[in-house]
């Protein structure tokens, strides 16, 4: 079994992916140890000696900030406060998430600056290596302060409380402990505020979406590149000389992808009647471009993140500091997120014009793709599925991040909404994972009619994986299990980069 050693050093999106992805299980360094030690030994110094009020640490609570709690109270305190914040609601998030939650939460607890026990980092490495996924629900998160609400679902079970999801099965925080020998965690003081503060609800979402991101968009230009040989389009739209003076540099990445995946066409090399192909197709470079650029930038923020301390207040026992200050706070990844919901949201939409070129009976295929169109509706409706869910990725694309509540009476006066930003994203990128099905279920049946022409072989060999799973369709038949396949068949397949 593959093992990663967290040891402060920066982990690139890329290596996180396969650690998630390829079965890792993680450890602590001894460099990691001797910071996360070193820095709860200094915190445990400044409560015992000095006579300073520090937030979190012998305080209250955001507008009970002013309230000073007493020493022998500080790891109730603590207790009391995972307790009272698991207010979840709402679908429980997909236990992928969850997992790497976990990880992000140990990166973010590794770097020493945190105050919290070593013995607490160390229950969430169980935690990962053993998949014991607690509970955690999709709503409740303001994204600022942290997120607060999800990861205290994710901390109860530390000391036995919440539940988890162990073995294919449910336990309580207790029972899992017991049936794997393990005592609860006693928090001590600023530990609670640790685990909540912070943002890794917002960036396992983040993460995955970038990753998620850059996969779907690989498919879209396949898809795309044999929507166009349905539609016997023009492929001089992806030349070099014609991007290049654009200067952007998504587009000129994206023309070459369409160039690489066209090589060798004899559809595209054929004699066109037409002078010009509509803008879904040849705009292909300027909208996917456009969108690889937006990840890019996203993919930057993103591992930042990742690789960033993000509770609150942060210690540096070097410096003697204390600082509360507000690096939980979610606006970047806020943002990022917004942006990255609309770029993959028009991913879509060009997808489904797409679509609907293909149906319109012209360029010599049949009205709606399908032999005797009036007796057989053939792939009409597809396209309605397709405008529907299109048209629901615009309404997810209204961002979360211009939204804020005034909240804890006052002292979180400003929030991120990246929470939902979060989960908005999510639904977005499934959603396109089936605007995909349906266009290449459209591309595929569309490239029948050019036969005996060859596409690329790229293209030969994507078309021919299909075919196992989805049949060209000759005459009307129940389509959703055949939309449902070719979802499955873009979702799950490997594709070549």
């Amino acid at each position: 079994m593959k093992k990663y050693l967290i040891n402060n050093d920066w982990i690139s999106l890329e290596q996180l992916e396969e650690i998630l992805n390829e079965g890792y299980t993680i450890e602590l360094s001894e460099h990691a140890k001797e910071k996360i030690t070193k820095c709860r030994a200094y915190l445990d110094e400044v409560v015992a000696k000095e006579n300073r009020v520090i937030y979190g640490i012998n305080t209250g609570f955001g507008s009970l900030c002013n309230t000073v709690i007493p020493n022998e109270d500080l790891a109730l305190l603590q207790k009391n406060l995972v307790l009272s914040h698991a207010c979840g609601a709402g679908e429980e998030v997909p236990s992928h998430l969850v997992k790497r939650m976990l990880l992000l939460k140990v990166l973010g607890l590794s770097h020493g600056h945190s105050g919290v026990q070593l013995a607490t980092v160390e229950r969430l490495v169980y935690f990962f290596n053993n998949d014991i996924l607690p509970i955690v629900y999709q709503q409740g998160s303001l994204g600022a302060s942290g997120d607060l609400a999800p990861l205290a679902h994710l901390s109860l079970p530390i000391f036995g409380e919440g539940e988890v999801a162990y073995q294919g099965k449910r336990f309580s925080g207790s029972e899992v402990l017991a049936i794997c020998g393990l005592k609860p965690v006693e928090l001590q003081s600023k530990e609670g505020l640790a685990l909540l503060n912070g943002t890794q609800f917002m960036s396992s979402y983040a993460s995955y979406a970038v990753a998620t991101s850059y996969k779907l968009w690989n498919q879209f230009n396949h898809i795309a590149a044999l929507s166009l040989e349905g539609y016997d389009g023009r492929v001089e739209p992806f030349g070099v000389s014609v991007n290049e003076i654009r200067k952007q540099a998504g587009q000129i990445h994206a023309a070459e992808e369409m160039r690489n995946l066209l090589k060798g066409s004899q559809i595209v090399a054929q004699e066109k009647a037409h002078v010009q192909d509509p803008y879904s197709f040849r705009c292909i470079p300027q909208v996917h471009g456009a969108s690889f650029d937006a990840i890019e930038h996203c993919a930057k923020v993103v591992e930042n993140e990742v690789n960033a301390v993000t509770d609150n207040p942060t210690i540096f026992p070097e410096e003697g500091l204390v600082v509360s200050a507000g690096n939980f706070h979610g606006q970047p990844l806020a943002i990022s997120m917004d942006f990255l919901a609309l770029a993959m949201a028009e991913m879509g939409s060009i997808s489904e014009r797409r679509v609907y070129k293909l149906i319109s009976g012209t360029r010599g295929l049949p009205a709606f793709l399908v032999a005797n169109p009036g007796l057989n509706s053939g792939f009409m409706i597809p396209q309605y599925t397709c405008a529907s869910i299109v048209s629901q990725n615009k309404s997810l694309c209204f961002p979360a991040s211009c939204d804020t509540v005034d909240s804890s009476n006052g002292q979180e006066d400003h929030v991120s909404m990246g929470a939902n930003a979060a989960t908005k994203l999510y639904r977005v990128l499934e959603n396109c994972y089936t605007i995909q099905g349906i266009e290449l279920l459209n591309a595929a049946q569309a490239y029948e009619f050019r036969k005996p022409l060859k596409t690329s072989s790229i293209l030969q060999s994507l078309h021919a994986s299909y075919r196992e799973v989805v049949p060209f369709v000759e005459e009307d038949c129940y389509l959703h299990p055949l939309i449902s396949a070719s979802t499955n068949f873009v979702k799950n397949i490997s594709w070549k980069m």
